[in-house]
């Protein structure tokens, strides 16, 4: 991919997933890659596995933490010059029974978390002139979903902040995007469908079928079509397109 060779990209929540699909597709296509994430295991993992070049603990919603983390990947690996603000959570719930510590938590890891990670790099890339952050929000940024609220509104904030950040960076190098997965074949939707399964007496492909009906493809999107979505946007043919939220969707109305 021209435009990243060399390039120190900050992939957060990398250790599975989407996350990790991200920075294997990063590294492939010449960058220098941290990932950060709760847990050591599967960062460990991804770096021997050489989907990336160093990993740190942080949670992003901490962001002391968050920070200390960026301070020691630039001290190895230069300033970061591509942020992929990933790490997230869902809870579903319906509205009635979703407590204020529910949207809470939604908006903490999923909207304060790119928050976090976009302010531990912004002034770095003002200052040099370039960079590319991409938050990986959702469909549910982009409409409702039943059962799924707090989560939505978490998502939707996540666009907005893309949309604003967009047109104050338009002029200083730095192009600031969102990628929209539909259902992706991630652990997190196999939790979904675990808990579908629990509560409804269904069969897997039943549940699964259920997340996937408003996909005209009938299908999941896999983790290494929304990498694609993220390294084109981090590409220097991608110059030009800031302030987007681009679905990875099959399709989806939204």
């Amino acid at each position: 991919m021209k435009g990243l060779s060399g390039r120190h990209a900050l992939v957060t929540g990398g250790g599975r997933g989407i996350g990790a699909a991200v920075a294997s597709a990063l590294t492939a296509a010449g960058a220098r890659v941290t990932v950060t994430g709760r847990k050591d295991a599967p960062l460990k993992e991804l770096v021997e596995a050489g989907g990336a070049a160093g990993y740190a603990i942080a949670d992003v919603t901490d962001p002391l933490a968050l920070g200390e983390a960026v301070k020691e990947a630039v001290a190895e690996r230069g300033p970061v010059e591509v942020l992929v603000a990933n790490a997230g959570a869902a809870e579903t719930a319906l509205f009635s029974r979703a407590d204020p510590a529910v949207f809470q938590r939604m908006f903490d890891v999923n909207t304060m978390g790119v928050v976090h990670s976009v302010q531990s790099v912004l002034g770095p890339m003002t200052e040099a002139g370039f960079g590319r952050i991409v938050a990986v929000a959702s469909t549910a940024g982009l409409k409702g979903y039943r059962y799924t609220s707090a989560y939505c509104a978490a998502k939707h904030a996540v666009i907005g902040l893309v949309r604003s950040l967009a047109l104050e960076t338009a002029r200083s190098g730095i192009t600031v995007n969102a990628v929209c997965p539909g259902f992706t074949d991630t652990d997190m939707v196999a939790e979904s469908v675990s808990r579908i399964v629990a509560k409804t007496g269904m069969t897997a492909e039943q549940a699964e079928a259920e997340l996937v009906r408003d996909n005209p493809q009938g299908r999941l999107v896999t983790p290494e079509e929304v990498a694609d979505a993220v390294l084109w946007l981090c590409g220097a043919d991608a110059a030009s397109i800031t302030g987007q939220a681009i679905a990875v969707a099959g399709g989806e109305v939204m």
